[in-house]
């Protein structure tokens, strides 16, 4: 027999709800990416999470790569309830950025603060120098500057074989997690079939290298001397030992925490 118990505690920022059934707390978690709303990589990280708790929804209406930790100060945000397909999820579009999506969500949309925000999961990497454009790590970076447990979530380009093995081992071990104030937590699977992935690293730092070393490209010469440039950047596998990007190309899960900027 399920016992559920409802409370309500008092935060500096308001009122958060907390559910506790058959003595575990189960989450309010706020759902958020940066591939858009329709992306499935967002739709099954929902899946997923729906069993730890209650979840909400709010992402972009479209694509928002590469957004950092923007936010939208001169320009309004609409937020429209979305058919999401998931039972018992409250999803809603946003026009704004994912770090706008955290906080329209969590100030406005929803009724009460959550108490984790797992952004993702990402179509593409996200470690090393990538980090400082992410829009999905800067999601999360913004539930950690709001006082939320913030995770970012991303896997490779070719498949996710390896996610669809660990996500729900991986989810239930942060439920069990407290946040670090001032850090997010970083996850990343490596891009290859999940019977050749040699299992989970934890606390692995930033990479200082990058997957891509960028140049740009000149696609056009335009009028008055002008030219126009397309970025052109040039894929390499190059990473020091225990950091994020040396395990993902090892075939590793990386999970680490990176400092957020307070």
């Amino acid at each position: 027999m399920n016992i559920t118990h409802v409370l309500r505690e008092k935060t500096q920022k308001g009122d958060r709800r907390v559910e506790i059934q058959n003595g575990k707390n189960k989450r309010t978690i706020l759902v958020t990416n940066d591939d858009g709303i329709m992306a499935d990589g967002l739709l099954r990280l929902v899946r997923a999470a729906q069993q730890f708790g209650e979840v909400w929804v709010v992402a972009p209406d479209g694509e928002r790569s590469a957004a950092s930790h923007s936010i939208s100060l001169h320009s309004p945000i609409d937020v429209r309830p979305c058919a999401f397909g998931v039972e018992g999820v409250r999803a809603f579009s946003c026009s704004g950025t994912p770090a706008d999506c955290v906080r329209v969500g969590s100030l406005s949309v929803m009724p009460y603060q959550p108490e984790m925000v797992l952004s993702g999961i990402n179509f593409g990497y996200n470690t090393a120098t990538d980090l400082q454009y992410s829009a999905t790590v800067g999601a999360a970076l913004e539930a950690a500057f709001q006082g939320y447990f913030g995770i970012a979530l991303s896997e490779g380009r070719g498949g996710h074989e390896v996610t669809d093995r660990y996500l729900e081992e991986i989810l239930s071990e942060i439920m069990e997690m407290e946040p670090m104030e001032g850090k997010i937590l970083n996850i990343n699977f490596p891009d290859c079939p999940a019977a050749q992935c040699r299992g989970i690293i934890r606390n692995l730092k930033v990479s200082k290298s990058m997957l891509f070393r960028d140049r740009y490209a000149v696609l056009e010469e335009l009028p008055h001397g002008g030219k126009r440039y397309m970025v052109d950047g040039q894929y390499q596998e190059v990473a020091e030992e225990g950091t994020d990007l040396k395990a993902v190309l090892d075939r590793y899960v990386s999970i680490g925490w990176v400092n957020n900027l307070h």
